[in-house]
């Protein structure tokens, strides 16, 4: 006899076209917890760990902005690491220091070091075409330029507006194995489905920059293909370099290729961790070096288009947002972490927006401006 299963409940896609683990009422619990609700998951750990002892500032609390970060309904975590010493830390209650959080696109971040790393090796060029590299690419991508993807300046048909249930972000995640294909519909790979991208003219002529997640998948095979190196083993060097205690989980397609624009889930600190490495110029642990120090400089002083108003005061450049101080980026639903070289800090903020967009682009823009401000201090 045949026993006839039913379509995983926590994948089938619902109402306003998002799977149930997205859904408003259920998006707490799947974002603390992304890393066993995706259909596939690398998970890397690295051998040595950079410590990280108490030294906290009672004071940060008391910095304008920090206390209505801290009681948003939304939040998650804060934490605020300078050097080797965890001087602020806060948790909701439903959360805690050795919980993982997904980091959506904060995970792009990673990117900016390995293409650090193959520039400055010789193996992309920053000014040549994606398609010269590429030719599986369609004509979404073929014609941009390695800089023009890395500083999210294309236009292609590709479209991420997260107010719209039909754009192109929540049709990938079928390639991302982070909802299930309707039925009749085939499951691509990310790669078949970034190489799909179609588009005309590719210039950017809005004045800001143009979003697309695809454009870090792209740069990931790239990058990938002209190294030599696998996606995997990029990643497992940068978490050995950040000494990260607990897990690098990482969602991926049924290949197994990682999925580079928004997959990772961690812990408050270890992602404080990772991004401290942008704050030391690649430095990791045990002599341990990712990225490119003289590309990490050159990416926050000059970088790409500005962001919409109003974070227009933050520029596009290369994988990660900057004003020109910090090194940073955000994540859909509420996530941001942002690294200042100047004080070797990182501050890291964990929420789950639990609107029907997962957006809020004025609490964004304070919570920013207060993380980089308590980065300053």
């Amino acid at each position: 006899m045949t026993i006839n299963g039913v379509p995983n409940p926590d994948l089938v896609t619902g109402r306003d076209n998002k799977a149930r683990w997205n859904q408003p009422d259920t998006r707490r619990h799947g974002f603390h917890n992304l890393h066993t609700r995706m259909r596939y998951a690398l998970s890397l750990r690295a051998p040595s760990v950079l410590p990280l002892t108490k030294q906290i500032d009672w004071t940060i609390r008391k910095h304008p902005g920090v206390e209505d970060i801290l009681e948003a309904s939304h939040f998650s975590a804060f934490c605020v690491v300078r050097g080797e010493h965890v001087i602020y830390e806060a948790y909701a209650p439903d959360f805690g220091a050795d919980r993982t959080h997904s980091i959506q696109s904060i995970t792009k971040m990673a990117v900016n070091l390995m293409l650090g790393r193959a520039v400055a090796d010789g193996q992309v060029d920053m000014s040549r075409t994606m398609g010269s590299y590429l030719p599986e690419l369609g004509s979404g991508y073929a014609d941009a330029t390695v800089r023009d993807t890395a500083d999210m300046n294309v236009a292609n048909d590709f479209t991420e507006d997260y107010s719209d249930p039909l754009g192109g972000s929540f049709g990938m995640e079928t390639a991302m194995g982070w909802r299930l294909p309707l039925e009749g519909d085939d499951e691509p790979t990310i790669r078949e489905f970034v190489a799909a991208v179609t588009g005309g003219d590719l210039e950017n002529r809005t004045g800001h920059h143009l979003y697309k997640s695809t454009n870090t998948d792209a740069l990931a095979w790239l990058i990938e293909q002209e190294s030599g190196k696998s996606l995997r083993e990029w990643l497992i060097e940068i978490v050995e370099a950040a000494g990260l205690e607990g897990c690098y989980h990482i969602t991926c397609d049924r290949e197994g290729i990682a999925l580079a624009d928004g997959g990772a889930c961690l812990t408050a600190r270890d992602l404080a961790r990772l991004t401290l490495l942008f704050a030391r110029g690649g430095e990791g642990v045990d002599g341990k070096r990712v990225g490119d120090a003289a590309f990490i400089e050159d990416t926050h002083r000059n970088p790409g288009p500005p962001l919409p108003a109003p974070r227009d005061f933050i520029r596009y450049s290369r994988q990660t947002m900057t004003d020109g101080t910090w090194l940073g980026h955000g994540g859909y639903g509420g996530q941001f972490a942002l690294a200042n070289p100047d004080t070797d800090t990182a501050v890291v903020y964990f929420s789950v927006l639990e609107d029907k967009d997962a957006s809020d682009a004025a609490f964004a823009t304070s919570l920013i401006r207060t993380m980089g401000e308590v980065a300053a201090r």
